[in-house]
């Protein structure tokens, strides 16, 4: 329910808008400039070719020149009639062209009207020689389907382009591997070793398919089939040969499509994110903070640094001594400097032993069935909520919750999308009660992560575990909500590092352990109480079993990139292009199949507003990538075009079919029908995807 992570995606800037649209738009023109091209060759009077939609706002016809507005008004005060209505004799008599050639207002598609042909009326027939309903079926059958041929002749021309020149994707190196998803469990067809995929392994191939960016794990995961497990086969250092597991993708509720739940590996280079200088500041001088994003880890200790998961390999063999970090130079050109940086601490995984909110997570960290209060890391810029809420502010209270675990504080957002929701705040040492409103997914617009540097407690867990739960230790305490923890036997806390340590130091080898434990409640001039708990032998060996991680999280950093680039060869360029626009003809079609089976959601669907939303993003990581976008969308404008569906060409290519062997059209009744069904989904789709959008 909330914006969690330093790396925030925002609306990109009204420059990436512009471009994103115009290259929409450029691209529905050339599949309209295929039809006028065609039609012209089969002898059709194209009276109008429109690059855009809406009003006119200049126009060209030959015999009447160029003018803002419509030429067409011109001859229609002139003669009394438009142009279409004329014979090509009349035409030819007043010197007129025979195609309006406009610009439309809205920079969004655009159209060919041919005489005789309107794809929402199959009434507008014509009788004339030159109709698009005179000639022959197979010219027709040009004409239809020349729109879908020159999106697939863009499609690959801007592969071409974009191979010849590079495109830079997220490699495919696993990063990130959430516990007890299907890739951390996954079965390995490799005689001698362990199940699940590991953090460090680059996939190669899934199936029969060659694995070149992390995006094609993703397209593979997303199309699966529910019971047919995915082979996957992978590269580990270390390894000489490759490793081959059995994975059966899961649907995930919050990304609305089946995944095997791995994030792709980080790059040493922090991202260029303004939102990462707030957390930053808690690490660095503040007068460096603002100079970190974009800056390169080269060192930790005395081993060189190339990956994120190098950085934490060393700081988690640290097991909590200091480190010399290595830092390279800014953007900006300041020289690069070292740092002594401590790992930090591992907490344990408490499972719930009761099913949760849905896209609230299943466990939280911690220890011994407590967890830390929420705390807000940062407000994404633009939220609706930045002048209620601030980074630093610790939830107190969330509705009727006090101090809500990280889940619960979800799972209320979620609870009420769209509604404003009383939270108790605490800022600066201040209590203070705001009212925050979420959004239609039941999101703040924030970013959280626990409170560790606060020894108070989120409200106790009784049991914890999975399958197999089991009491808490400190459950026997009863303690409230807010709770602050003052010591563990003779050892005080301060935080959850100290926490765990004096835990940690408290528990014996053998059996089970009694030790003194410490409180205070959180009532006004309340005195600290102490008790005696018992941590039984397995609580121990977990707690004895944490360990250490790099203290500068994997998603404050870059991914770790991949190039695909055909090195300056035309020829293999053209092949990679050729092979790039079948594989996404196929994928398009692959994706209308899996939502028809149900393993693909309707969610996933994105209509105008989502490819700008989507575009802005991508115009951001470069031209290249831009093209390589705009190359996508070119095949999917193909392929959705030729579907058999009334109203598309791939509707009209049917009825020529039906014309050509049973040597008339389908009757205009039926026409009229179809084409209503064809407005109707057309119309549900465009609901759809702009709802999702």
């Amino acid at each position: 329910g909330t914006n969690e992570g330093s790396r925030v995606d925002i609306l990109g800037t009204g420059s990436n808008i512009l471009l994103i649209i115009l290259g929409f738009g450029l691209l529905i023109a050339l599949h309209e400039l295929g039809h006028f091209i065609a039609a012209r060759w089969a002898g059709i009077r194209a009276d109008g070719f429109a690059i855009g939609m809406g009003p006119v706002v200049a126009s060209y016809r030959g015999g009447v020149g160029f003018r803002f507005g419509a030429c067409d008004d011109v001859v229609k005060k002139r003669l009394g009639r438009f142009p279409i209505e004329l014979s090509d004799e009349e035409m030819a008599k007043e010197g007129l062209g025979e195609t309006q050639y406009s610009l439309r207002l809205l920079p969004v598609g655009g159209y060919v009207r041919m005489l005789g042909q309107e794809d929402g009326n199959p009434n507008a027939t014509s009788r004339d020689a030159r109709s698009y309903t005179s000639v022959s079926v197979g010219k027709r059958m040009v004409v239809v389907s020349a729109g879908v041929v020159m999106n697939l002749i863009t499609a690959i021309v801007m592969f071409v382009v974009a191979f010849m020149v590079g495109v830079r994707f997220e490699a495919p190196v696993v990063g990130p591997v959430q516990p007890d998803s299907p890739a951390a469990v996954a079965t390995s067809s490799t005689e001698g070793v362990a199940p699940g995929i590991r953090p460090g392994d680059r996939i190669t191939r899934i199936g029969d398919s060659d694995v070149m960016t992390f995006s094609d794990v993703m397209i593979e995961s997303a199309m699966s089939v529910p019971d047919r497990p995915l082979s996957i086969e992978v590269d580990r250092p270390g390894r000489d040969a490759p490793l081959r597991f059995e994975v059966e993708p899961a649907y995930d509720e919050r990304m609305n499509m089946r995944m095997i739940g791995i994030a792709p590996a980080a790059s040493n280079q922090l991202a260029s994110d303004p939102q990462l200088e707030t957390p930053l500041e808690t690490m660095f001088d503040a007068s460096m903070a603002d100079r970190m994003p974009g800056r390169t880890i080269v060192s930790a200790g005395s081993t060189t640094v190339g990956t994120w998961e190098a950085f934490d390999e060393v700081m988690t063999a640290s097991n909590g001594r200091p480190v010399e970090v290595g830092f390279g130079p800014g953007a900006g050109g300041e020289p690069g400097f070292a740092v002594s940086m401590t790992a930090d601490p591992i907490y344990e995984r408490i499972l719930y032993a009761e099913p949760q909110p849905e896209g609230a997570g299943d466990w939280e960290s911690g220890l011994l069935g407590l967890t830390p209060l929420v705390r807000i890391t940062g407000v994404v810029d633009g939220s609706r909520n930045a002048e209620v809420l601030a980074a630093g502010d610790i939830v107190l209270q969330v509705a009727d919750v006090a101090g809500p675990r990280m889940s619960e504080f979800r799972g209320a957002l979620m609870a009420r999308p769209g509604r404003t929701i009383p939270i108790l705040v605490e800022r600066d040492g201040v209590e203070r009660r705001v009212e925050a409103r979420t959004d239609a997914e039941g999101r703040l617009g924030v970013m959280v992560n626990y409170a560790l540097d606060d020894p108070r407690i989120a409200r106790p867990f009784e049991v914890v575990g999975g399958d197999e739960p089991m009491p808490a230790s400190i459950a026997a305490l009863r303690l409230m909500p807010r709770t602050r923890i003052d010591a563990v036997g003779t050892k005080s806390v301060e935080d959850w590092p100290s926490f765990r340590a004096a835990l940690v130091d408290a528990v014996g080898t053998d059996g089970a352990t009694e030790t003194e434990f410490t409180w205070t409640l959180p009532v006004a001039d309340a005195a600290a109480e102490s008790g005696t708990i018992t941590i039984s032998k397995a609580e121990g060996d977990r707690l004895r079993s944490l360990g250490w991680t790099a203290p500068l999280p994997g998603n404050w950093f870059e991914p770790l990139q991949t190039t695909l680039s055909a090195g300056g060869d035309p020829i293999l360029a053209t092949m990679m292009g050729f092979r790039q626009t079948w594989k996404m003809v196929v994928l398009t079609y692959l994706t209308i199949d899996r939502l028809v089976g149900g393993s693909v959601s309707v969610k996933q669907l994105h209509g105008p507003v989502g490819i700008v939303h989507i575009g802005t993003r991508v115009a951001d990581r470069g031209f290249m990538y831009l093209i390589f976008f705009l190359a996508m969308i070119s095949v999917n404008l193909a392929v959705l075009n030729f579907l058999p569906l009334p109203i598309v060409d791939g509707g009209l290519f049917l009825f020529l079919l039906y014309e050509k062997f049973f040597k008339k059209p389908p009757s205009i009744a039926f026409q009229n029908a179809a084409t209503l069904v064809g407005l109707a989904l057309i119309g549900t789709l465009f609901v759809v995807t702009f709802y999702n959008d």
